[in-house]
């Protein structure tokens, strides 16, 4: 497999690290660390090993190997491992990784735990629909149309999706299979521009805009502690976020550290965008040459307010998606009874 496409899990990743941390920090030689380690790995990871053993062989660097699986380690970590290694603080470096890595990993938990109810309840809705469809339509239309009594709109559709559904099921099935490769290929084709879409949507906008907050923060911190230049770390920084106000407030920012001025100047020029704390918090440790410091903190706030943020959008989707899916179940219900309450009508006439 070629070293760009190869990748492991957030997981595995973590474990290398914590590993390396460990073992580089008990005074173990390098060369040990990744021999003693790819003892017990597998798959990619041992493979990622071995590519690190033969550079280390050679007299490269760590962060040479690493740069050679950008689907594994991204232009931050590279960077702050080759600060590391210069400045020779590897095993401390590799342990405030470590603890970001994990960070990491636990917010990209609450975000999909955070999901989960919607999706469950979407696919109890689909599977609820797909039950009324193949089985329920088809026995009631078929009564229908013995009576031939007039249908509404909604109980006509029902049952031409109905027959659609069960007289061409193999067509149905190819289609939906169709439809989500035509969805993959845009996607992976055009990326940003799917994405850019999805994070200008009202409520998910302005979670994502935290969410980059807080990536862009604990960057700034881990590579300032390696002992980056504040306008390399804005420049590596504004790689990794995803909204493109966001990119452009970074880029601005680069240009404003550039000509001499303060980061916070540039930021708080965005108060609607970046949080009045944050800029607060910047400014302090600007001034008080802890910007490393102030990073951290800000990196633990904007995490708390991502979690609140999430803590409220569920609260809130419950009732919504309850509602919007008793109003769909109950429309499909009301298009079925209708009609039968017609035929009674008829016959007690």
């Amino acid at each position: 497999m070629n070293a760009k496409n190869l990748s492991i899990s957030s997981n595995e990743k973590l474990t290398l690290i914590s590993n390396f941390s460990t073992m580089l920090a008990a005074g173990i030689s390098i060369l040990e660390v990744v021999e003693s380690l790819k003892e017990d790995a597998k798959g990619n990871q041992k493979k990622l090993l071995q590519y690190l053993k033969e550079d280390l062989s050679q007299g490269k660097h760590v962060y040479i190997t690493f740069s050679r699986f950008p689907n594994v380690f991204d232009k931050v970590i590279v960077n702050i491992i080759k600060a590391a290694e210069e400045a020779g603080t590897l095993d401390t470096t590799l342990r405030d990784l470590k603890d970001s890595i994990r960070k990491d990993i636990e917010f990209n938990d609450k975000v999909k735990s955070a999901l989960i109810y919607p999706f469950v309840i979407m696919l109890v809705f689909f599977s609820v629909m797909i039950l009324m469809l193949t089985f329920v339509i088809p026995r009631m239309s078929a009564v229908f149309l013995r009576l031939r009594v007039p249908l509404p709109l909604p109980t006509r559709i029902l049952i031409i999706v109905s027959n659609a559904l069960v007289h061409n099921t193999v067509l149905f099935i190819g289609s939906l299979v169709a439809v989500a490769a035509l969805l993959f290929l845009v996607y992976k084709k055009n990326r940003l521009l799917l994405l850019n879409f999805l994070f200008s949507l009202p409520i998910i906008s302005d979670l994502m805009r935290l969410i980059d907050l807080t990536r862009f923060s604990r960057s700034m911190y881990l590579l300032l502690a390696a002992g980056l230049t504040i306008t390399n770390a804005l420049d590596l920084t504004r790689e990794i976020v995803l909204k493109k106000e966001i990119k452009k407030i970074l880029n601005r920012a680069y240009e404003t550290v550039i000509s001499g001025k303060r980061m916070s100047d540039a930021f708080r020029v965005h108060k609607k965008i970046i949080p009045s704390i944050m800029v607060k918090i910047i400014e302090v440790g600007e001034k008080s040459g802890s910007l490393e410091k102030s990073m951290q903190e800000v990196a633990e706030y904007m995490d708390y307010a991502v979690s609140k943020k999430l803590s409220t959008l569920l609260i809130l989707l419950e009732p919504i998606m309850l509602v919007l899916v008793g109003i769909l179940v109950g429309g499909m219900m009301l298009a079925i009874i209708a009609p039968i309450y017609n035929i009674i009508g008829q016959i007690q006439r």
